[in-house]
């Protein structure tokens, strides 16, 4: 996960602090014999299975419980956690892989796609395009995206599946929040 987009789950904001950037670390990784695909009509990937395939993505370190409630709401019914093992990457070559140095092989959850393959795009997910193209609407929150975030939250296509800034997810922690501070206060 782009850790802007993982920052904006667990803290709220895609620009924490020093303190909180503190808490998590960040290494290259691959998990092999599973494939990213494209979810179909929508801006982000899923993780399934398959043979002869692997995925080049991102070890974090430090994760907390609260954050992964977080993510787990986040991430919805459409995905499942859980345990696999992935191989820290020493050194990171291209996107093909090639120049890749695989490391340390260590036990992590990750999220697998439980929705059905009918649901997922043939062709691998692109990750420079989600970040060139599409990341703003995930972790944006300035008034230059108020009308686009306005439009998700109202359109039955959302394209980030309610997990924009305005969309159903954040509502719903939105909501808990609003819970929490009022079962406090009394």
């Amino acid at each position: 996960m782009e850790p802007q987009v993982l920052y904006r789950v667990c803290y709220g904001t895609s620009t924490p602090t020093s303190f909180q950037k503190s808490l998590l670390s960040f290494r290259p990784a691959l998990l092999h014999e599973h494939r990213r695909h494209r979810v179909l009509q929508h801006d982000y990937p899923a993780i399934v299975p398959q043979q002869c395939s692997s995925v080049r993505g991102t070890y974090v370190h430090g994760l907390t419980d609260g954050d992964l409630y977080r993510l787990d709401i986040f991430e919805g019914e459409e995905y499942e956690r859980r345990r696999v093992k992935i191989n820290i990457l020493e050194i990171e070559g291209n996107e093909a892989g090639e120049g890749n140095v695989e490391g340390e092989e260590v036990d992590v959850e990750t999220y697998i796609w439980v929705a059905g393959k009918t649901k997922l795009e043939d062709r691998e997910w692109d990750f420079a395009e989600f970040r060139r193209e599409k990341m703003r609407n995930w972790i944006t929150s300035s008034e230059e995206y108020d009308e686009v975030d306005e439009a998700v939250k109202n359109h039955a296509n959302d394209p980030t599946g309610g997990r924009g800034l305005n969309g159903s997810i954040t509502e719903r922690l939105e909501a808990k929040k609003e819970d929490q501070v009022l079962s406090s206060a009394v």
